[in-house]
């Protein structure tokens, strides 16, 4: 590589970099936040699939009540909100232990997310059902694209359980979780 094609590409790069600067929207998202999808938390309207290895009767499908609960046999009530797969079949395994099965083998797996929100300047805003690795141009596409008017470089999500709206810059990555609230502003000219 030349002199000159290394100068080219370093000055190509410092030219989006700044590019990028003076838009107002950090690259990773709003103020810098990292936009890797975290961790996936339940929430009410998640339906899960519960597996008691060897208990037919243990084994169902189970939805968390709008109260963060599953009713589950010989437990009863068992928080599900805000929890994790593994933190909730890691609780259900021993408290089954704890007095009803020897050596309990349970999975769990959701099998129907609770739905996302999109609204604002896309032509068919609501409600709509939430797949696997949704990002907000899918989410976008379910709602039947955008107006003539949406801002086509930012977007607002406020994810479930939070009290207010991010923005964030809108690429063909930027996720979208269950229960989320997207938000497609009107761009200025």
């Amino acid at each position: 590589m030349t002199n000159a094609t290394r100068r080219g590409l370093l000055t190509a790069c410092l030219g989006a970099l700044a590019g990028a600067c003076a838009s107002g929207i950090a690259p990773g998202g709003a103020e810098g936040d990292n936009l890797t999808a975290p961790e996936y938390r339940l929430g009410p309207g998640d339906q899960l699939r519960v597996t008691v290895f060897g208990e037919t009767d243990l084994t169902g499908q189970y939805v968390v009540s709008s109260q963060g609960n599953i009713s589950f046999p010989l437990l009863g009530e068992v928080p599900a909100g805000g929890r994790t797969l593994a933190e909730l079949t890691t609780e259900m395994t021993s408290r089954l232990r704890e007095g009803f099965l020897r050596s309990p083998s349970v999975v769990l797996e959701v099998t129907n997310y609770r739905p996302f929100f999109i609204l604002g300047e896309v032509r068919t805003p609501g409600t709509y059902p939430y797949s696997a690795n949704l990002t907000v141009v899918n989410a976008v596409a379910t709602a039947q694209g955008f107006t003539y008017r949406a801002d086509r470089r930012r977007v607002f999500i406020m994810h479930a359980g939070e009290s207010a709206e991010r923005q964030y810059r809108l690429t063909t990555t930027t996720p979208v979780q269950p229960g989320d609230t997207v938000r497609i502003g009107e761009r200025l000219f």
